[in-house]
């Protein structure tokens, strides 16, 4: 469902202004009115709105000068005129000026809440990219600098792509990138993993085996899922970290080492701590700066490009040919949850194209390649689209059904529907129904 906006709008006309109240109501808006442009310049800076839909002509100043000062004062909510008495001028101004769209009275409810959600959306992504620009440059900072960084992050979001990043994007970039997977070593040879070994040093070290701190030397360790880290261990971290040195098992002398450290853990660290899981002390060597990678069915807007991105990268590896995505294909991608995040994502599309034939990848193959995908085109209520949209793709799919139920008897459909017969024949006509070629095709099925 679309998120709930809190929109302003400015008509001298009380009607005007109750029937569009209602609508954005019924869509599940707030909204807040008001029959003047000084008094809506002065809402617009004293309160935040999603949205602001006002009328051109009115008393006083109209609504081409509420737009200027809106915009000069630095109200960033996008603005919707709309006008009885419309002209081109009158639109070529208005777009000029800022307005994000023009709308001649009468407008119909559903042009409305589209113009509406358009508006809604771009605003939304206009105020992420925002935040991305920020965090970006933030990221930018951090990697440019000695700064320790915790990645956080669910299995399969990339916490190993991002921290090799930040390796690249740091003045250690020509040193090694270091890794390792704290709990994918055994508890008893992490330590030697870590900081190494003399021959000797116990049963089964025929050698000296140089540890990761030292090969990671002027460069980068990335301790990856360090919520697993033992106890024991983490004070030997812990110890390394405050003192700059390693000592290898079974040696004699510290060991200087010139080491960025970044981690990375799917845990709640803090919820460690308190359960006496993870070091208080190692918690705040290690949380500098904590970097949230976010599951990837929190941010399904990428999952298309990300899906371009990795249908691009299995072509280049495998000296393939590019396979398109059909809508139908790109949509049930864009429903499945992705438990193993990225990961699975990279996976699952190697796994189609595979499978694709006809030089496509189309729903069948993506069903074929996860059996419990879902069909993105099954009957229901849709999950994206606007409210008008997904009203109208729910209505032709009830109609749809109960047609097929009864023969494609109009009269009997439209009963249980509680229609007129004329208003069911209206309503699918305005759905893309067509009753007429439907009727025909049972006809001469039947011969």
């Amino acid at each position: 469902m679309p998120q709930k906006a809190h929109l302003l709008i400015v008509d001298d006309e009380a009607n005007t202004l109750a029937s569009l109240a209602r609508a954005f109501r019924l869509a599940g808006h707030e909204a807040t009115v008001c029959d003047n442009a000084a008094k809506g310049l002065e809402l617009a800076k004293s309160q935040h709105f999603d949205l602001i839909l006002s009328d051109v002509v009115m008393p006083g100043k109209d609504g081409l000068s509420l737009l200027e000062d809106l915009k000069s004062q630095g109200v960033t909510a996008p603005v919707v005129m709309m006008s009885g008495q419309a002209h081109i001028e009158m639109a070529v101004r208005a777009t000029r000026l800022g307005a994000l769209d023009f709308l001649e009275k009468p407008i119909s409810t559903e042009k409305l809440l589209l113009t509406v959600e358009n508006g809604l959306r771009l605003q939304r992504l206009e105020a992420e990219n925002r935040q991305l620009r920020q965090r970006l440059a933030q990221v930018q900072r951090v990697a440019a600098s000695e700064t320790r960084v915790c990645i956080l992050g669910e299995t399969g979001t990339g916490k190993e792509l991002a921290a090799r990043t930040l390796h690249e994007g740091s003045p250690r970039a020509s040193g090694p990138f270091i890794t390792l997977n704290c709990a994918a070593v055994p508890a008893e040879l992490i330590e030697s993993e870590l900081f190494g070994h003399e021959k000797g040093s116990f049963t089964g070290a025929a050698g000296r085996h140089i540890g990761k701190f030292e090969q990671a030397e002027r460069g980068t360790i990335f301790l990856d899922e360090i919520g697993d880290m033992p106890l024991p261990m983490q004070a030997k971290l812990l110890r390394v970290l405050e003192e700059g040195e390693v000592e290898r098992i079974g040696g004699d002398k510290p060991i200087a080492v010139d080491v960025r450290v970044l981690v990375a853990t799917h845990r709640n660290l803090e919820s460690q701590v308190r359960e006496g899981k993870f070091r208080q002390d190692l918690f705040h060597r290690v949380y500098v700066f904590p970097l949230l990678l976010p599951p990837l069915r929190e941010r399904r807007e990428d999952i298309a490009a990300l899906v371009e991105h990795f249908s691009r990268q299995v072509s280049a590896q495998n000296s393939w040919k590019a396979v398109p995505f059909t809508l139908e294909a790109m949509q049930a991608f864009q429903e499945y949850s992705w438990p193993g995040n990225v990961r699975e994502l990279r996976n699952m599309v190697e796994r189609v194209m595979l499978l694709a034939t006809d030089g496509q990848v189309d729903l069948a193959t993506v069903q074929l390649a996860l059996p419990y995908m879902p069909a993105a085109t099954s009957a229901g209520v849709p999950s994206s689209g606007s409210l008008a949209d997904r009203v109208q793709s729910f209505e032709r799919e009830v109609i749809l059904a109960e047609l097929k139920r009864n023969n494609y008897n109009v009269t009997n459909a439209a009963k249980i529907l509680g229609l007129e017969r004329s208003h069911l024949y209206k309503k699918a006509e305005q759905l893309g129904i067509d009753l007429s070629a439907i009727r025909k095709e049972q006809e001469s099925s039947h011969y």
